[in-house]
């Protein structure tokens, strides 16, 4: 059982290299390392963090982080924001890109992959028969290996596919049998995939239209939160949209983006 010390250890070392509060998640974090610490022939939990400690960079720190992050997505999640895409901004950055013919749109915590392939087929289909002439690649990071792999993979149950739409189906996912799809090619090179750890410094050589942060700064304290979100701000071009998630909010006065409603922030033109 995780001792007090143990367990501070723990959400401190959570704390400092990813942001993420597990202060009020004892159940959850001793839930989930133990059985994993029993299968590797731990003695406790000191020697699995010394371990970690030792080398931040290691397997044993992946592993951590792997374990005890939540990935909960499925297609289509909140799909106001989908609308509101279709509706408002696509409509407005094919004008504003039209130069460029390039469009910078960013899923922040990508998990398993189905937010960042549904923002890819939102793009497929409303740019339609030109959509080859503009690069409308999505990025996709998040912080866990194991999602990542999953979401590369690109596959999924049949019932998890179900919120597409029937046309999507058809031309994105192959039939590969015991009532599992695969991503079609021409979905998945519509996404670049990174491990990317939203604590670090930001090594992006361009600027987003669009960034897509919904449901992760729930594991934050508001100084984390918002020295993220100016991170965001400033990563973004002038008129680029922010998404959080549906039940999450920001302080405008902590804050340079604009409200636009609910969940919906965007940087001044």
């Amino acid at each position: 059982m995780l001792t007090d010390s143990e367990f501070q250890k723990i959400v401190a070392y959570v704390k400092a290299h990813y942001g993420i509060d597990l202060s009020q998640k004892r159940v959850l974090v001793n839930g989930r390392l133990e059985p994993y610490l029993l299968r590797n022939g731990y003695s406790g939990f000191d020697e699995f963090m010394k371990k970690v400690l030792d080398d931040p960079k290691g397997q044993e720190a992946e592993t951590l982080i792997n374990v005890l992050t939540t990935n909960h997505t499925y297609f289509m999640r909140e799909s106001e924001h989908f609308e509101y895409l279709t509706k408002v901004v696509l409509p407005y950055l094919k004008v504003r890109a039209a130069g460029t013919r390039d469009i910078g749109i960013w899923s922040a915590a990508s998990s398993t992959g189905e937010e960042p392939y549904t923002l890819a087929m939102y793009l497929t289909e409303f740019f339609g028969l030109d959509h080859r002439l503009w690069d409308t690649r999505v990025l996709a990071t998040d912080i866990s290996t194991r999602v990542l792999e999953h979401a590369i993979k690109g596959v999924y149950l049949k019932e998890q596919i179900e919120p597409l739409p029937e046309k999507w189906k058809r031309r994105f996912f192959q039939d590969i049998g015991n009532e599992q799809y695969r991503a079609k090619d021409e979905l998945k090179s519509q996404v670049i995939y990174r491990r990317f750890n939203l604590m670090d410094p930001f090594p992006f050589k361009r600027r987003f239209h669009v960034v897509f942060l919904r449901n992760v700064m729930i594991y934050f304290k508001d100084d984390v939160k918002y020295n993220l979100v100016q991170k965001v701000y400033d990563f973004m071009e002038p008129g680029g949209y922010l998404f959080i998630g549906a039940t999450e909010s920001l302080d405008k006065t902590k804050m340079k983006f604009q409200y636009i409603q609910p969940s919906i922030y965007r940087k001044k033109e």
